[in-house]
């Protein structure tokens, strides 16, 4: 998994999570896996399920030598744009450490405005332990989040969909309008703000 892609010593993966769904701030975390005490399983978050993510993201937490996680709401990124917001985010995420690395690992093709030498990999998150432990604390803690807009919004089904634009999340948004947290600059929910200012 891990192949040579730093010798630094201290070494923070960096990852985001929720970069294409219409509703909710993005996430990004920031993790320094500590040598001696190896998690196994570590992979990208996508190809985890909902429960080994819940018991990695505690163990990752408990095993790491620092971990930060941060976000970028929706205002930022209607304002700044998706990918302006996703480097904040991670730029906060690395701020937010308590031991400061040597090196950032981001996955990805582009870095955030670091102190420290950064280098992008793309899909870092299937090839560097680090990056797939920023992968499970970002993921997890944006859907965290998605659970309680759900429990704020119960006409609209962020538990399941995640904010995504799935077709039940679609209906949701015709039939009962647009909420504070949708991204505006985001089509469909763009369109559909045009569209209403017409009439």
């Amino acid at each position: 998994m891990d192949g040579v892609f730093s010798t630094k010593t201290l070494v923070a993966g960096v990852d985001e999570a929720g970069r294409g769904p219409l509703a909710g701030p993005v996430f990004a975390a920031a993790v320094i896996l500590d040598p001696l005490r190896p998690i196994a399983g570590l992979a990208d978050s996508k190809v985890l399920s909902e429960s080994k993510r819940d018991s990695l993201y505690i163990l990752i937490k408990e095993s790491a030598l620092s971990w930060s996680i941060a976000q970028a709401s929706v205002e930022e990124i209607d304002r700044l744009n998706i990918l302006q917001a996703t480097l904040l985010a991670m730029q906060r995420a690395v701020n937010g450490l308590h031991i400061q690395p040597d090196e950032a690992l981001v996955d990805g093709n582009r870095l955030p405005d670091l102190s420290m030498p950064a280098q992008a990999i793309v899909k870092g998150d299937s090839k560097v332990q680090a990056i797939s432990a920023a992968s499970i604390l970002a993921k997890v803690e944006r859907d965290k989040l998605m659970v309680e807009y759900h429990q704020q919004y119960s006409d609209f089904a962020f538990d399941v969909h995640k904010g995504y634009g799935t077709k039940q999340h679609l209906a949701e948004i015709e039939r009962f309008g647009i909420l504070d947290v949708h991204r505006r600059t985001f089509n469909p929910v763009k369109t559909m703000l045009m569209r209403q200012k017409k009439f």
